[in-house]
């Protein structure tokens, strides 16, 4: 095991590269036949030239069949010799895989080359696109089945590696639960935030403390830190698409206002016509250098205004 000063709280690439170099070529097999110890000592050439690539990621292939399954490669013996289990719950659901019936042997031999390639040929059909199906459901390489296994493989209290969209995690089981360690840049300077539940496909989770008691620590600071959510973003674009249809419309206003105008003329002149002025009462008229009478003056406004009602009732086609 690696042990660290207590009082050291920051450890460089290069001390953790030293370390973990250390508890490697510690490690010694059992048995001390000379068969195990050649494979023992190619592992160790093989590990301490992938030590280095820890620091900028490693190259792991999964396999669909089980949550540890992972095809050996140079990268995976580093978690073989230091005993961490890794992990990943990208499988496919048994349910979505067509029966395959497999004829008699006799039966096959029967067939003939032509009549066995038409025979598999609908299998293969179904499996591509049960595969290409597969895959696009599990864009984030976590299916709800895998989510199950890696629940029920895993120990309660065990350390572990979890594996997903090319990132490792630091994965725990606590009182049946799984929570993923966050190492997120935005919570560098949340101290309350320390572990991340693993319960969902779609990333619906939750952050806890270090006795995994659920967080409240995240305020504003750490909310604008937290990685981007997908919802907020889709949020985002719908109001800059409303504000933007907005400014369009208002850009199309003055041809509308001038439809309007028109209309109120039209309607205007269509008043005049069946609203002839009355007669008024024979008096001199005054010169235009006079200025009119108050009440004159007073009733052409009020005129003014009832001729503006009928634009109440103007009706737009």
């Amino acid at each position: 095991q690696v042990k660290l000063p207590p009082q050291k709280e920051v450890i460089t690439a290069e001390e953790l590269m030293a370390h973990l170099g250390n508890c490697i070529l510690a490690t010694q097999p059992r048995d001390t036949s000379e068969g195990l110890q050649l494979n023992f000592q190619q592992n160790i050439n093989d590990t301490m030239t992938v030590l280095p690539k820890l620091s900028t990621g490693l190259d792991v292939n999964v396999r669909f069949t089980g949550v540890s399954d992972f095809e050996y490669t140079p990268e995976c013996i580093v978690f073989d010799l230091l005993n961490i289990p890794l992990y990943h719950g990208w499988l496919v659901d048994p349910q979505m895989i067509p029966e395959n019936p497999n004829p008699n042997p006799s039966v096959v031999f029967g067939m003939g080359a032509l009549k066995l390639s038409q025979w598999m040929a609908p299998l293969a059909v179904a499996g591509g696109l049960v595969a290409e199906q597969f895959l696009e459901s599990t864009a984030s390489q976590l299916s709800f089945h895998g989510l199950c296994e890696l629940t029920a493989r895993a120990r309660e209290g065990e350390l572990g590696v979890f594996f997903r969209n090319n990132h490792f995690s630091t994965m725990i089981k606590h009182k049946g639960h799984l929570y993923l360690l966050v190492t997120d840049q935005g919570f560098l300077h949340e101290e309350g935030v320390v572990w991340e539940s693993l319960h969902s496909v779609d990333g619906d989770s939750c952050f806890c403390d270090t006795d995994f008691h659920l967080s409240h620590a995240l305020g504003k600071e750490g909310a604008t830190a937290a990685p981007p959510d997908h919802r907020l973003q889709q949020s985002q674009v719908d109001q800059d698409y409303m504000v933007a249809l907005s400014l369009q419309q208002g850009q199309d206003l003055p041809s509308v206002l001038s439809d309007l105008e028109l209309a109120r003329q039209l309607q205007h002149e269509e008043y005049q016509q069946h609203h002839p002025h009355p007669h008024l009462h024979p008096h001199p008229q005054p010169s235009p250098s006079h200025p009119l009478p108050a009440q004159v003056g007073g009733r052409a406004a009020g005129e003014r205004r009832q001729r503006q009602r009928p634009d109440l009732d103007c009706t737009l086609l």
